[in-house]
């Protein structure tokens, strides 16, 4: 991954987090790894943990971001987010996985933004 695509991906990771605390998540851990799994955003929201895949890309030319969720990723996602209730002892917990994607424009200006709630079914 290039230099210009991890600033961007943080940069939507930053946005995102700031948003789901203003919707009233409580983020727990950002760029949570288990083994070589990752998760970006570990948050909690009416007693559920939330597994939050953020997708970001910069203007409109690549389509929307959520189309590069493909099925071998929301594989991985469910792999992430079942490793991390393992390790923290949480496999009784309710949790979902979100997705949160982001457009932003050639100034870095939020375009889109969408929180989409349970998109990744287990």
């Amino acid at each position: 991954m290039t230099a210009s695509r991890r600033r961007l991906g943080r940069k939507g990771e930053d946005i995102a987090r700031r948003r789901l605390e203003s919707d009233g998540y409580s983020v727990l851990h950002s760029n949570y790894r288990v083994g070589r799994l990752e998760i970006d955003l570990v948050a909690e929201k009416d007693g559920v943990l939330v597994f939050v895949e953020v997708r970001t890309r910069k203007g409109r030319s690549f389509g929307p971001p959520e189309e590069s969720i493909t099925p071998a990723k929301q594989s991985h996602l469910v792999d992430a987010a079942q490793a991390y209730l393992q390790a923290h002892g949480a496999t009784t917990r309710d949790w979902r996985i979100d997705i949160v994607v982001l457009n932003l424009g050639p100034n870095g200006q939020v375009l889109r933004l969408d929180v989409i709630e349970n998109a990744v079914e287990a």
